[in-house]
């Protein structure tokens, strides 16, 4: 009997077979692993875990040349691109390499270095009394890349975060544009096994296919292909929307701290004394409404005999408090009273 190529349903149970089958081996990992040293370790290890039973599944299945649980479920068989033979060894390991562990170190390589570049942009890096994670408790890989961005500008680390948001925005947008391609075309559901070339071949007779399945599954890719593109562009539009906000923010931040400085500018040149040039003390308002400090105005007073005021020699100063203080009394109040001169020419109202 000649082996013909497995349906697209085939290939998407069997895919969804092994799926079921990984996510119990998962599971009983993590409890073993959460049982024996506790859910902060596993918290912490849960991906690596993941990885070891992804890795031990199809090791034991696909690397050592046998049918995965969902390939047997279905009665289909993996073949290399000339569809006349089993896959060889190299070509298997390759196929579980891509599909277990590319997916792990891209996504730990893009997470570790997008932490990185905020810590530096933040300028938060952890000191000796926080519980960071010390250089020396960290893996060299990420010793490497905190090394790296280190030397980096911070434009260039602001240009490379975007980047790895972009990339792996693009690696999401990659899968589904596949899948779409699968159903529509119903070769390759896993992008491994379109790098490596493998397909799937039936062992048992196969059933009478309705040509509606497989009209339905290209109208399924269609949607797909049409949803994908929608999701891109809300995606575009709310990227430019965020950049755009993030501009006019910066705008606005620059204007209000430039007016807050020029306020400040104003207000400490506005409560300048004009006899001592520093900030005034005890403030003093003549008729004219000038304001001095009362130990300058009460000694220019006293030595010049008149008000500092070029609009109106006024004898007459009005003191802003009720009463000045003790230290200003033993040097400013009472001499009123031992100066008749003085006295004529200031009065106060307490």
């Amino acid at each position: 009997m000649a082996l013909t190529a497995a349906s697209p349903p085939e290939v998407v149970r069997a895919a969804q077979k092994d799926d079921y089958y990984r996510g119990g081996l998962r599971s009983a990992a993590g409890d073993a692993l959460h049982s024996l040293a506790g859910a902060k370790k596993w918290l912490e290890w849960r991906r690596e875990l993941e990885l070891v039973s992804d890795v031990a599944y199809f090791g034991l299945t696909t690397l050592a040349g046998y049918q995965t649980l969902g390939e047997e479920y279905v009665s289909v068989v993996q073949v290399d691109p000339s569809q006349s033979r089993v896959p060889s060894r190299l070509r298997r390991g390759i196929l579980v390499a891509l599909h277990t562990v590319l997916p792990y170190v891209l996504d730990k390589a893009l997470l570790h270095l997008e932490h990185e570049l905020q810590v530096a942009g933040d300028s938060t890096r952890p000191t000796q009394g926080s519980l960071a994670p010390t250089a020396r408790s960290q893996s060299a890989p990420r010793r490497w890349v905190r090394r790296r961005t280190a030397t980096l500008t911070e434009q260039q680390q602001r240009a490379l975060l975007q980047a790895a948001g972009v990339l792996r925005q693009v690696l999401g947008c990659l899968r589904r544009l596949h899948v779409a391609w699968f159903y529509i075309h119903g070769a390759f559901y896993h992008l491994a096994k379109r790098f490596t070339g493998i397909t799937y071949l039936r062992v048992r007779r196969p059933p009478a296919e309705d040509p509606r399945v497989r009209t339905g599954y290209r109208l399924l890719g269609l949607l797909s292909l049409l949803h994908l593109a929608l999701s891109a562009g809300l995606q575009l539009y709310s990227s430019r929307q965020k950049q755009r906000a993030r501009q006019e923010w910066k705008l606005h931040r620059g204007l209000s701290h430039r007016r807050s400085h020029v306020d400040e500018r104003v207000v400490s040149t506005a409560s300048l004394c004009t006899l001592c040039l520093e900030e005034r003390r005890h403030a003093t308002a003549t008729p004219c409404g000038h304001l001095f400090c009362w130990e300058c105005i009460t000694h220019w007073s006293d030595t010049k005999g008149e008000v500092p005021s070029p609009e109106a020699r006024v004898p007459a100063a009005l003191p802003l408090s009720r009463q000045p203080e003790e230290g200003v009394r033993s040097r400013g109040w009472f001499d009123l009273r031992r100066n008749p001169r003085l006295s004529r020419l200031l009065f106060f109202v307490t």
